[in-house]
């Protein structure tokens, strides 16, 4: 079973007309975390979270093979934001489902999946694209980081149509930069405190023509430096050298 950081709740499992306490009635995949990963015990406490919403901690009241009832306080909002939007060039379907978790652990609550020359046909046809895969990574994403802000998932299939047509306004007022590792390429900007918006490429590297179309919107091309990263290991990469000092 995968390790919970904080036991997410949707807003309508929330008591209606309670503010910041609650008595919660858990059963299911949350339950049986709290039973055998926890291995909490009346009157331990775990972080819970509502989804959009505030953190805090809850008592364990009581345990049985049928539910787990929780005295549930709401006093923390969830972690800020990074000031990053993410344009990424679909990845393989296996890799998709660890990048989503991936940048919203990070923090990152705008992630635009684009088409790229690189990009395989097939990958558009993959069920982890569908709303409820998408928002079951999302919310993974969310358990690990003590987060509640879903991020948002904006889908383009085309790529020139998306880069002269909704990328310029995306990008006004903002620090664009493209992950494209060539000696061309200036080094990567650190500790940023500005919105930026950082367009990643396939496994393969953005085509010269893609490169060009994103400089013309003001993307500048940045890199890490000679060694040629997997998607899933240079996102987390270019975060950490653009925003973590």
């Amino acid at each position: 079973m995968r390790a919970m950081n904080l036991l997410l709740l949707d807003p309508q499992e929330w008591p209606a007309g309670t503010a910041d306490r609650a008595l919660l009635r858990l059963t299911g995949r949350r339950a049986d975390h709290i039973r055998t990963v926890l291995k909490a015990a009346p009157g331990d406490s775990v972080r819970i979270g509502v989804l959009d919403g505030l953190t805090g901690l809850a008592r364990v009241e009581d345990l049985s093979a049928q539910e787990v009832v929780l005295d549930a306080v709401l006093d923390t909002p969830p972690p800020p934001p990074l000031p990053l939007t993410l344009l990424l060039a679909l990845p393989r379907p296996k890799v998709l489902r660890r990048v989503l978790q991936a940048a919203t652990s990070l923090g990152i609550k705008q992630i635009h999946l684009i088409n790229s020359f690189r990009v395989e046909k097939s990958y558009w046809q993959t069920p982890f694209l569908q709303p409820d895969s998408i928002h079951q990574q999302l919310r993974l994403g969310l358990e690990q980081a003590r987060d509640t802000i879903l991020p948002q998932v904006h889908i383009h299939t085309r790529f020139k149509p998306f880069v002269e047509d909704e990328l310029p306004a995306l990008a006004m007022g903002k620090r664009c930069l493209v992950a494209h590792p060539l000696p061309e390429s200036q080094s990567c900007p650190a500790t940023l405190n500005e919105q930026t918006v950082l367009a990643v490429g396939p496994e393969g590297g953005f085509i010269p023509y893609e490169v060009e179309k994103l400089q013309q919107t003001g993307f500048t091309a940045v890199t890490l430096g000679p060694r040629i990263l997997k998607v899933e290991t240079a996102i987390p990469a270019l975060v950490a050298r653009l925003f973590f000092p």
